[in-house]
């Protein structure tokens, strides 16, 4: 197949680390190329270049034969080099097509935007009405407008970074049919993912990143995705266990919990009842907007609630805020890595302080304790193996995974009684995921009470002891996940609960 687009030696550095290293690959027209690497590989520096987001030290790119090198974005986008994020930049608050006429350089008449908006989402299967307003939109439907945005510039390369991060199984299916439809039109699509299994069910070939350099290309396929797995780490997946323990007394209890969202366009906590024991994993699975920011708040203080709505260890704790709940060993780790579980522009030991101070002792009568603060972080990126030049550099300067691995570990480290996490191994590679996911084993094995929140199931059966769905604010009642089948799942998913689904059991 003749090369759409070549890449030759691109090497990039950064202090105190080589992020792309001669880095050397095509894709082809109507090609579907998967980019695999572990976290830290160097995927994002690559496909930054490529759009124009990072210059190269070195290396050269062609694009239909010709010189490419894009000095800005709006150039590679002039080319016909397009990119979906895996964070959205949308603004709830505007409709559809104001969002997509405010990332176009000339956009057309608002009414000729709409029509040209329609036409394109029947055309790929996208459907979307472009009046709508984005915060009443699923994450799966915020994916569409992006992908629209970028097919009104009728791109040939089209890059997307863990496009299915956030995305039901019907909505996959649905991109999946979209991208397909590109391909066979001779649009060249660069497609990175943690997902291995969609990598062999979707790509033509894969390129495989390791500490910034090529080290395989294969047919996807071909590979099961256990060796996809170990071309990316080199070295043989351990898969998460634990010794069978029963669970011991209640820890925390939820009960009558109802909770208005202070976000217009999120989703209020509707009667929320559970009780999670030592050395229990709830999974509390759910569609993305379904609630799940509202229970970390509530569990974690950041939304204080009833005092007698949630209680530890039979005392309410529901008035308490995040500081006074941190200082009783409930610790929580959010969905949103910066700006909410991380500081951006604060250096790793700083981050460290934020959530650390009072569960390990780094400030004494209003001082802080720096060189305790950088001994913590230190500990954290050993233990979970956080890819970082050290503790000084900042959180923003981090990869997606390893800024999760990071703020995974800083709680996990604080031994806590009660731990919350939303969506734990979110962007994180299949190596990472499996070690954060023993460290969850491993805490509940201690004796923590831990509430796992997340939309990957595959992740919530393989770790929970017992399992429940949040569906527009409400939780069905927690049930075994052992023996749960696919059906079931979905029934709780989508609202019923009780006799519906025992009656799908039978």
């Amino acid at each position: 197949m003749t090369a759409l687009l070549k890449v030759e030696g691109l090497t990039k550095a950064y202090p105190g680390v080589v992020a792309n290293d001669h880095v050397s690959f095509e894709i082809a027209e109507g090609e579907v190329h998967a980019l695999l690497g572990e976290n830290g590989a160097g995927k994002s520096t690559l496909v930054k270049m490529i759009y124009g987001l990072v210059q190269p030290d070195s290396g050269r790119m062609t694009l239909r034969g010709a010189p490419y090198a894009p000095p800005e974005p709006s150039a590679a986008r002039r080319a016909g080099v397009a990119m979906v994020f895996q964070h959205f930049s949308l603004f709830d608050a505007l409709s559809v097509a104001e969002n997509i006429a405010l990332g176009m350089e000339t956009p057309p008449p608002m009414r000729r935007l709409a029509g040209q908006i329609r036409e394109v989402s029947e055309t790929y299967g996208l459907p979307l009405n472009p009046d709508r307003l984005v915060g009443d939109l699923s994450a799966g439907e915020r994916q569409r407008v992006e992908i629209i945005r970028c097919l009104l510039q009728d791109p040939r390369v089209l890059i997307m970074d863990e496009p299915t991060s956030v995305l039901t199984p019907q909505e996959v299916d649905i991109l999946f049919a979209t991208l397909r439809k590109l391909a066979a039109e001779g649009t060249a699509i660069l497609y990175i993912s943690h997902k291995l299994e969609e990598i062999r069910a979707l790509c033509d070939r894969a390129t495989i990143l390791r500490l910034g350099r090529v080290v395989e290309s294969c047919t996807p396929h071909e590979k099961t995705a256990a060796e996809l797995a170990e071309m990316m780490v080199g070295a043989k997946l351990a898969t998460p266990s634990r010794a069978g323990s029963a669970p011991g007394a209640p820890v925390l209890e939820v009960s009558g919990l109802s909770l208005p969202s202070a976000n217009p366009f999120g989703t209020s906590l509707r009667d929320i009842t559970f009780t999670v024991r030592a050395g229990e994993i709830l999974g509390i699975g759910g569609v993305a907007g379904n609630g799940q920011d509202e229970l970390l708040d509530a569990i974690s203080g950041e939304a204080p609630v009833a005092p007698d709505t949630v209680r530890l260890h039979g005392q309410a704790i529901g008035a308490l805020g995040p500081s006074l709940r941190r200082r009783i060993a409930v610790l929580a780790a959010p969905e949103e890595r910066l700006g909410h579980a991380a500081a951006p522009d604060m250096s790793l030991t700083e981050n460290a302080m934020l959530t650390a101070a009072i569960r390990q002792g780094l400030a004494t009568r209003g001082f802080l304790k720096w060189p305790a603060a950088r001994a913590f972080a230190e500990k954290v990126i050993d233990a979970f193996d956080v890819r970082t030049p050290g503790p000084g550099n900042a959180a923003r300067s981090l990869s997606g995974g390893n800024l999760q691995k990071f703020v995974i570990g800083r709680e996990v480290l604080q031994r806590p009684e009660v731990l919350v996490v939303n969506q734990p191994t979110w962007g994180v590679d299949a190596s990472a995921a499996a070690a954060i996911r023993q460290s969850l084993l491993d805490l509940a094995e201690a004796g923590t009470a831990v509430v796992v929140i997340s939309q990957d199931l595959d992740e919530l059966m393989e770790i929970s002891d017992r399992f429940a769905a949040l569906n527009e604010g409400r939780l069905s009642a927690p049930r075994p996940a052992k023996g749960l089948s696919l059906e079931e799942i979905g029934l709780m998913m989508g609202g019923a609960h009780g006799m519906e689904v025992a009656h799908v059991a039978e």
